[in-house]
């Protein structure tokens, strides 16, 4: 019996020892590391590391969801709107030799119906009339690449806001009469320590959003523009604020027909603007108040003007019978003008609890057009430049229950004033005469109240 065990011990410890043998020869395989994603903290919260990269890349966005409603004058031009936009952000950053190597994008999807449909420049007290029914303008989808750009040093090139803006309706949910744009430019940008930064834009206004160029009236034909817009700023950042002044020069081509052959001809318009941005904690932390004022020669769509103007009866869309705004003026002799304006700007954000802010704003705004609109004119009226005066004032109360979250309600009044009487618009944008139960008026006014529920991550 101790004979067998022997010989079966023996003989498991001999193929043990083969198996271990053979074994030993195969090929190992060892396991793939595996790639942590990382924390990037060197631009802030939300920055990760790109895995096998030195990139930090940050995802957000933001989901909006909005509701209006609005009245001007008659029923027919009361009308409700709903709108709903879902934005995403990519921020990506790389330290080189040579600075931060940044790039940029957002993109946004929009629909809207109603009262939106209609809007003049985005803002919901200036409606083209006939438009503000619900149903009459219909629902539209919108997609906008409203931001792509790449900061490498100094260097800012793609769609990147405009280097001229300063307030760009950094508050409430409506759009002043402000320079507000975002297009497409290449940029150079010296910082001098302190806060200090000086910089230099070409600007291709064409692509702008808001504050695009505006046209020309009278009998030349506006040929557009032999190269960009150019824009410089001069800016500070500290702990008590911000300032800025900046200044744009634009050119525009034009055919003059005043000549046997119709000549090609240059107009120049510029604009200046100069805004201060206070932050006031002792009042409430986070608090802080903008004030700007802008003047333009040639170039109202500095000043946030473009398209048409007119809040209620003074405003058409039938028939193309609008007040329209135009930078430049040529006559039957074939002498140009350009129109000028000025605005300020005013609006401040107070935190009543760390929950629960408020928001005001206004923007008062005058032109000065030189060119008349006789479509607009009674029956042996004496016709001139109808001059506009804009104010417009909006409030807002906002809650934010958790971070990133707002829900809130703004209410907002635009006033628009004319330098003569011009007949007025009835319920449908039709323009009756004095005899077919017309009337004159110098002024008109609308209201618009909005709820946002917006979530940013």
């Amino acid at each position: 019996m101790k004979l067998v065990k022997s010989l079966l011990l023996g003989s498991a410890a001999g193929i043990a020892a083969v198996a271990g043998a053979q074994a030993a020869d195969l090929p190992s395989r060892k396991a793939a590391p595996v790639e942590y994603v990382r924390v990037c903290s060197a631009y802030g919260a939300g920055f990760f590391y790109i895995p096998g990269t030195d990139t930090c890349l940050r995802v957000g966005g933001r989901v909006r969801a909005e509701y209006t409603v609005g009245s001007r004058y008659g029923n027919g031009q009361d009308a409700y709107g709903t709108r709903s936009r879902g934005r995403l952000n990519v921020d990506a950053r790389t330290a080189t030799a040579y600075g931060t190597l940044r790039t940029f994008f957002r993109y946004e999807l929009t629909v809207s119906s109603g009262f939106y449909a209609g809007t003049v420049g985005g803002n919901q007290g200036i409606i083209a009339p006939g438009q503000a029914r619900n149903g009459a303008a219909g629902p539209g989808t919108a997609s906008n690449l409203d931001l792509a750009f790449i900061q490498f040093g100094p260097i800012t090139a793609g769609r990147a806001q405009s280097f001229f803006d300063f307030y760009a309706n950094d508050l409430t949910f409506s759009t002043l009469r402000t320079a507000d744009s975002r297009l497409n430019l290449l940029a150079y940008t010296a910082t001098f320590g302190s806060g200090f930064s000086a910089t230099v834009s070409l600007e291709d206004r064409n692509t702008g959003t808001g504050t695009r160029e505006n046209g020309i009236v009278g009998v030349g034909g506006l040929n557009g523009q032999n190269f960009p817009d150019i824009v410089a700023s001069l800016r500070v950042d500290q702990g008590w604020g911000s300032a800025q002044l900046s200044g744009a020069l634009t050119q525009r081509s034009y055919n003059n027909p005043a000549f046997a052959v119709a000549r090609n001809e240059d107009e120049w318009g510029w604009a200046v603007q100069g805004g201060v941005k206070i932050n006031l904690p002792m009042l409430a932390a986070g608090d802080h108040l903008f004030l700007q004022a802008a003047y333009a020669d040639g170039a109202l769509g500095y000043l946030g003007w473009n398209g048409q103007f007119g809040s209620g009866r003074l405003g058409s869309a039938v028939a193309g019978n609008q007040l329209t705004v135009a930078d430049i003026t040529v006559d039957g002799f074939g002498r140009s003008k350009t129109s000028t304006g000025w605005s300020v700007v005013a609006a401040l954000r107070h935190f009543w609890t760390p929950t629960l802010r408020s928001e005001l704003a206004a923007s008062y705004s005058e032109l000065k057009l030189n060119y008349i609109f006789p479509a607009f004119q009674a029956g042996g009226a004496l016709a001139r430049p109808l001059d506009p005066k804009e104010l417009i004032v909006a409030g807002n109360l906002i809650w934010s229950p958790v971070s990133g979250l707002d829900i809130g309600v703004e209410v907002l009044y635009t006033r628009t004033e004319v330098r003569n009487g011009v007949l007025a618009a009835d319920n449908t944008g039709a323009r009756p005469g004095l005899l077919a139960g017309g009337r004159l008026i110098k002024s008109d006014d609308a209201w618009a109240g909005r709820l946002r529920i917006q979530r940013d991550f």
